[in-house]
């Protein structure tokens, strides 16, 4: 059988078939038809299949007739299945031989690599993924925001059962404005239901995520989703868990739905909202550090302005400072 590639399968069905229906339906086809005499398609299409077994010549006649093609087929594919399984099992197989070696490169010592490795935009989710895969402790992860699209979640969920499985510990710290996300629900549920714990905070933070407290994967710039940095120095490995575990504390856990827990937050929400306010913060930089868009953040002070009878955000200023309040959560009760 004649080795067959993308340009051939183009042939055999962009002109092959066609002139292949046609000698059966003529019952054959002359060997002097003008369509097999030129230099054109229809001639490469023949010979094609002539190559393939599909066409014969009548004996002792310059004619050519049309063979049943299941019997062809066979022939065509079963090579190339088997050349198929084949590529998979190498493919498969130079996959764990990879596997050493990037377990090799993370935990070289930092004279080799050193303590800080920069990552560019596509390289990112790969690198996470790959720690993710080797992860045999635990993974802390700290995500501010909730604006991760349903398809992002599904992948994360994924990833991420599949470590739980191996019997991995995983926290994951949100802001509060992640309850709102069904999309967020649907994932933590997921993560849960293997062991997870979630939690979420009024306050903003950075995000982060740290792989067996050895490496850390931490944004390169604020506001640049497309840099990111992993950092292995122990010392700051150490001191990222460590403001990880201050706010895991002040934490609220992201499945208990008790009413009382609700109430607690949506205060939180609004202590945060009047300390934006009282610090002068812009709306936009307000709604990213509460983890809302710009109209719930507005939608926050409407609200504020109506509780305190203010028509304009200096009224409200003056009335807040007037009876004391300051944004904290633990006092202005």
């Amino acid at each position: 059988m004649p080795e067959l590639g993308p340009e051939e399968r183009e042939l055999f069905e962009r002109t092959a078939t066609p002139l292949y229906e046609s000698i059966v339906a003529q019952g054959g086809i002359d060997a002097k038809d003008p369509r097999l005499n030129g230099r054109g398609a229809d001639r490469e299409a023949f010979g094609l299949l002539q190559r393939l077994g599909l066409l014969t010549q009548e004996p002792g006649k310059e004619r050519w007739v049309a063979l049943d093609p299941s019997t062809v087929q066979s022939r065509v594919i079963s090579p190339l299945t088997q050349e198929g399984v084949r590529l998979l099992g190498e493919s498969s197989s130079w996959a764990s031989a990879f596997a050493p070696l990037a377990q090799a490169w993370r935990r070289a010592p930092d004279t080799s690599q050193g303590p800080f490795t920069i990552l560019h935009a596509n390289a990112i989710d790969p690198f996470i993924a790959g720690l993710v895969a080797e992860c045999e402790e635990e993974m802390l992860t700290a995500q501010p925001q909730a604006g991760r699209s349903a398809r992002s979640f599904a992948a994360a969920a994924k990833r991420d059962v599949e470590m739980l499985e191996r019997g991995t510990r995983m926290r994951t710290l949100y802001q509060h404005s992640a309850r709102r996300s069904s999309a967020t629900h649907k994932y933590v549920a997921s993560i849960t239901a293997r062991g997870a714990e979630v939690r979420t905070l009024d306050e903003f933070f950075n995000r982060m995520i740290v792989i067996d407290r050895r490496v850390a994967v931490i944004p390169g710039k604020a506001e640049d989703l497309d840099t990111a940095v992993a950092v292995r120095e122990p010392s700051v490995v150490d001191y990222l868990v460590d403001v990880f575990e201050r706010a895991w504390e002040r934490g609220r856990s992201f499945t208990n739905r008790e009413t009382s827990l609700l109430k607690d937050i949506a205060a939180e929400q609004r202590a945060m909202t009047i300390r934006m306010l009282i610090e002068g913060h812009a709306d936009p930089v307000s709604a990213k550090r509460l983890g809302v868009s710009p109209r719930t953040y507005a939608g926050y002070v409407a609200d504020l302005k109506n509780e305190y009878e203010a028509e304009t955000r200096f009224q409200l200023g003056y009335t807040m400072g007037q009876q004391g309040i300051s944004g904290d959560r633990h006092g202005d009760d």
